[in-house]
């Protein structure tokens, strides 16, 4: 069994008004302390037994770190786990932090995948959501990017914005889809509590739940016409560049979360820790809350693999085989599955649905 590990990095230089993921301000002091933090938690999971092949920093902005802190931990990993010679590792990145010397020095310490937060290829877009960068900067650091190196490299899309519209979207793939990029995450953007855009002003602009779905459908038209496949609710990739560590989670496998917020499934249990950057750093070892003692159960399994458009396998769910096959021609006749009579995945229209459709079939 291998194991993905999951580096939560709590760092923004700026909040996002849309955001509700744990960061912090970034301070030099409090950067260094954390790092010390994440070494000390991944000599305490230590395992040579274990083979890491996918390592993921998150966040936050974990590219805010410096080099040579990002270069401790991964020497770090690999000194208390087998990490593979092969291992998949990415850094979620802002576009503004992305300099060509600092893109050469991740190279040369071992990341090979990027996760670029462009959102939007629009600079009245990037304006609304709070972003400190322009389309412009995201595009010089995508190509900077590739010049660097980089043969694996992801943008986040946002869609369903304020005020956004088919043609504005289609502006930005389009313009996205022309840089040297391998896997693009689409995300329809959601309202949450506590947020600034959990306002009325805000809501007031979105696109109604009728004109988001077209949203979704066009996008996922324009991305696979333009070589990127689809292969999860969120997720396009141009052939081999599905993200290795990201399928960990949507098929049941293992994986580590070490930082304040992050989770984990490991070892027959999933936990969590607690939202707090000074408790990380004061403990010992991070302070973890178990979320569920028996994880990846029959429900988990098939609602998770069918988030995926490889689907679910029917040999793979025993007793309950029959009574999804039973359920399955209506879904088949709206358009919202397909099977093969071996498998049974979503089409794009069921994925829009994808909750109310997976609890139809499997609960």
């Amino acid at each position: 069994m291998t194991l993905g590990l999951y580096i939560h990095v709590p760092f923004c230089g700026k909040k996002c008004a849309y955001c509700d993921f744990y960061s912090v301000g970034w301070t030099r002091q409090r950067a260094e302390d954390y790092t010390e933090a994440v070494l000390r938690n991944i000599r305490h999971y230590s395992d040579k037994a274990q083979t890491v092949d996918t390592v993921y920093f998150g966040g936050g902005t974990p590219s805010l770190l410096t080099s040579a802190q990002l270069q401790s931990i991964i020497k770090e990993i690999n000194g208390s786990f087998a990490l593979d010679g092969a291992a998949e590792i990415t850094i979620e990145a802002n576009p503004c932090t992305l300099t060509p010397q600092k893109l050469s020095e991740l190279r040369s310490i071992g990341v090979n995948r990027l996760s670029v937060g462009v959102q939007s290829m629009r600079d009245e877009e990037l304006r609304v959501l709070g972003r400190v960068h322009t389309a412009e900067r995201a595009e010089q650091a995508v190509l900077d990017a590739a010049a660097a190196g980089f043969g694996n490299i992801s943008c986040d899309l946002m869609i369903a914005l304020p005020d956004q519209t088919a043609e504005s979207l289609r502006y930005s793939i389009e313009r996205m889809t022309t840089l040297p990029v391998q896997h693009i995450s689409a995300y329809i953007l959601k309202t949450e509590e506590g947020t600034p855009f959990d306002c009325e002003e805000i809501r007031g602009r979105l696109p109604d739940e009728e004109t988001a779905a077209e949203l979704y459908l066009e996008m996922v038209r324009l991305l696979e016409e333009r070589g990127f496949a689809q292969y999860e609710v969120s997720n396009f990739a141009k052939k081999g560049f599905e993200s290795r560590h990201n399928c960990r989670y949507w098929k049941c496998m293992d994986y580590l979360g070490i930082g304040p917020a992050a989770h984990s499934c490991y070892k027959g249990k999933r936990f969590a820790v607690e939202r707090d950057i000074d408790g990380f750093i004061a403990a010992p070892f991070q302070q973890v809350t178990v979320t569920d003692e028996a994880p990846c159960g029959f429900e988990e399994f098939a609602m998770l693999r069918l988030r995926l458009r490889e689907g679910l396998s029917l040999c793979d769910v025993g007793e309950h085989r029959a009574e999804i096959m039973k359920k399955l021609p209506p879904l088949v006749k709206e358009g919202y599955a397909q099977t093969d009579g071996e498998r049974v995945w979503l089409t794009a229209k069921g994925f829009l649905m994808s909750n109310s459709v997976i609890e139809y079939l499997i609960f």
